[in-house]
């Protein structure tokens, strides 16, 4: 899994939601825009991504509730984690914030697109 994670960048792409139809998994954006993940079958292993753009504003309550430190990194790793663990993002903040359980089986990498945070996750 170290080797898939260190080449995410080559197995994203972005793109309209037809454009992208065939994805694996994806991540709609607010302008429209939509991140694909067209990476190989990782046997025992399922996948989710989440992407926002890097500039876009931090809703003023979430920024009050998180802090604004990093938060689309944050965001976009909670969200993933909760895709995979088919727990809605509600519940994954009373539980945790945004921060990752310590006894999570998950890895992950959040990276920059172009103009994106993006994260892709992986679980057992």
């Amino acid at each position: 899994m170290p080797a898939l994670l260190g080449a995410a960048e080559r197995h994203l792409r972005v793109g309209t939601p037809a454009e992208l139809a065939y994805a694996v998994t994806r991540s709609h954006l607010d302008d429209g825009r939509c991140v694909g993940w067209y990476g190989p079958a990782a046997p025992g292993w399922r996948v989710a991504i989440d992407a926002e753009r890097a500039d876009a504003e931090i809703p003023p309550a979430l920024a009050r509730r998180f802090g604004r430190a990093d938060f689309w990194a944050r965001w976009t790793r909670a969200e993933s984690l909760c895709k995979l663990a088919a727990v809605p993002v509600a519940a994954w903040w009373r539980r945790h914030g945004l921060a990752v359980p310590p006894d999570t089986p998950a890895v992950w990498r959040t990276l920059r697109v172009d103009d994106l945070v993006v994260t892709v996750a992986f679980a057992p």
